[in-house]
């Protein structure tokens, strides 16, 4: 099967499961891992932040990073299209008490400073603490520019707020931008990043900020059952993504504009009201078009595709070469 639904789906390459068959291990909740240690200590140091921890998921350490940033009846801002507000099952306000007050994201993606200010509350018992914002970048597979990001440290800094990431493709960012991650990195008060995505990890997330909020983290990452043993064998997965497939998320990149301009040639398919930035792909559908029966007819054929949004979606990874965008455009015409 070749599956464009997301880049979640990607598997590790022999070189990946051989490093994870071979990973140094310890106890990670008693800090005995020295797989997980080396990576900690270098994704911190990568990053430009003092500390890092390794989680099993990017939901698990976005939940983390807001729950050691707000106590109980505090709240963040976020943008509507938020995956920590609209796709992690309500943690925050379940688990962390913490209250999300979502900003309608601006066309590129962008929250508007102007609507953030004003949501921002005033200091009155009435209200719920406002603490935090917190950006995502890519979001939807659009870049946020550096310019942005560096006003929003400005707007942070003089509201008083702390600035988190949800940086589950911040290196797809980095590589479209053609800037070393620490010049995202930089403007942050905390980070996640996400290794099982493009950049073809099994398994994990890194939440990266200074001593104090690690440590905090940290003892809420064994309140929320995230303290895991032998974790040593997916933290080498996770450092050998960061060092070795960075660089190849620019084929992803213009492979999802090869397969845009690939689903233009098709009638009733059309890509043109989406800007193609990284490695997300969005597509309107004609309304006479069966999905249901054409995502069960590429099934049969040995694609698995996400059709059933509006608009519906499609990702580019490191799984998914030229040859298979060929052979999935064949079968959509056939199919049709």
């Amino acid at each position: 099967m070749i599956d464009f639904r997301s880049d979640t789906v990607t598997k590790p390459d022999q070189a990946m499961r051989d490093a994870m068959a071979n990973a140094p291990v310890g106890d990670d909740v008693y800090g005995d891992d020295p797989s997980v240690n080396a990576l900690e200590r270098w994704a911190a140091e990568r990053h430009g932040f003092d500390a890092a921890l390794f989680t099993a998921s990017g939901t698990q350490a976005n939940l983390l990073a807001l729950m050691s940033h707000c106590e109980r009846g505090d709240e963040y801002l976020c943008g509507q299209q938020a995956h920590n507000y609209k796709y992690e099952a309500g943690g925050a306000a379940v688990l962390g008490s913490i209250q999300p007050q979502p900003i309608e994201n601006a066309p590129d993606g962008t929250l508007p400073f102007e609507k953030l200010a004003a949501a921002i509350k005033p200091n009155d018992f009435h209200f719920a603490r406002t603490k935090l914002l917190s950006l995502e970048n890519t979001i939807g597979g659009r870049v946020l520019p550096l310019s942005y990001l560096a006003e929003a440290r400005m707007f942070c800094n003089k509201h008083q707020l702390s600035l988190h990431l949800d940086g589950a493709r911040v290196y797809n960012a980095a590589v479209a931008l053609d800037v070393d991650i620490t010049a995202i990195s930089c403007h942050f008060d905390s980070m996640t990043v996400c290794l099982s995505k493009g950049l073809g990890a099994p398994v994990g997330s890194l939440l990266l900020g200074s001593k104090a909020f690690i440590e905090k983290a940290r003892r809420l990452r064994k309140m929320l059952g995230g303290g895991m043993r032998q974790a040593g064998i997916l933290a080498v997965a996770g450092q050998k993504a960061l060092e070795e497939n960075v660089e190849r998320l620019a084929e992803d990149h213009a492979n999802a504009h090869y397969l845009a301009n690939k689903i233009n040639e098709i009638e009733g398919f059309s890509t043109h009201n989406y800007d193609v930035q990284t490695n997300i792909v969005y597509v309107d559908i004609a309304d006479n078009i069966d999905r249901v029966r054409l995502n069960m007819r590429l099934m049969d054929n040995g694609f698995r595709v996400s059709l059933n949004g509006a608009p519906a979606r499609f990702v580019t990874h490191k799984d998914v070469n030229r040859q298979g965008i060929d052979a999935l455009i064949n079968a959509m015409k056939k199919s049709l």
